[in-house]
């Protein structure tokens, strides 16, 4: 019975519990792109204009160099994991974090019709991505933490070499090093859960998850994109990139964003 009813939860002019702000609730056909999409991108001008200067911070982050922090000798033994490549690639964080929740609110338009569903719903999941990208790189950059592969980031030949005080002297590839201090919290996983958590969000009130009548299929839609960005997240750890107290954090700033 839930399976056949499912999509008929998509027709219903329900907005409450998640956007902010008043959504106009209209019949089929009648708010189109096409007819009010200019109209309502003038009036969100503010909007767009705050969310490209939160690109522009968040690409100074990303080329500004950490806080260097004091790595010494005794505290190579927890930074010494082997160096692997990422299991979930850097190019398909915003693939699954961004576009994918797009498609889905442009399905639900195609099935509704209603742009100010449409513009509401990617401007509230693209305020959750970059303000928890601009947060995460900005506390990335004060913190330094090295990660749990940094020693061979800093001596891929093995060698390791220090200064009187004990600090290290890197000699691996610049990048690398830079890299390597950026572990705390963990990027992916922030965009993870700030993108798919608001993918979630969004699902659980089109489809009324949680309305008491006990249809575990609606539940079982709503927390698959928790379950995504949970496994990206331990992916991180798995691959020697980031502590688990660096993925904890970075959980639970993609939830508190996408949630506000």
């Amino acid at each position: 019975m839930a399976w056949r009813n499912m999509m008929s939860y998509f027709s219903l002019p329900d907005f409450r519990g998640i956007f902010q702000g008043r959504v106009r609730q209209a019949g089929m056909g009648t708010h189109t792109i096409k007819s009010h999409g200019a109209k309502l991108a003038r009036d969100h001008m503010h909007d767009w204009l705050i969310l490209l200067l939160l690109v522009v911070i968040e690409v100074i982050l990303y080329v500004i160099h950490p806080f260097y922090r004091f790595v010494g000798k005794d505290m190579m033994t927890d930074l010494k994991y082997p160096l692997k490549e990422n299991t979930v690639p850097v190019w398909t964080v915003p693939l699954y974090a961004v576009l994918l929740p797009v498609a889905v609110f442009l399905l639900v338009y195609i099935r509704r019709k209603d742009v100010y569903d449409l513009h509401h719903s990617i401007l509230g999941l693209l305020f959750s991505v970059l303000i928890t990208a601009v947060i995460t790189d900005a506390i990335k950059n004060a913190v330094g933490r090295p990660r749990p592969d940094f020693f061979w980031r800093c001596f891929p030949d093995g060698k390791d070499l220090y200064d009187r005080w004990g600090n290290v002297i890197c000699h691996g590839k610049g990048s690398d090093v830079k890299e390597g201090h950026k572990s705390f919290p963990s990027g992916h996983t922030s965009w993870s859960f700030a993108g798919l958590g608001f993918l979630s969000l969004y699902l659980s009130g089109k489809l009324k998850a949680f309305d008491r009548k006990g249809h575990v299929a609606k539940l079982c839609i709503v927390f698959l994109p928790l379950l995504a960005a949970s496994l990206v997240a331990v992916s991180r750890v798995d691959d020697y990139w980031h502590h688990w107290q660096d993925v904890f954090a970075g959980g639970l700033l993609g939830l508190f964003f996408c949630y506000q």
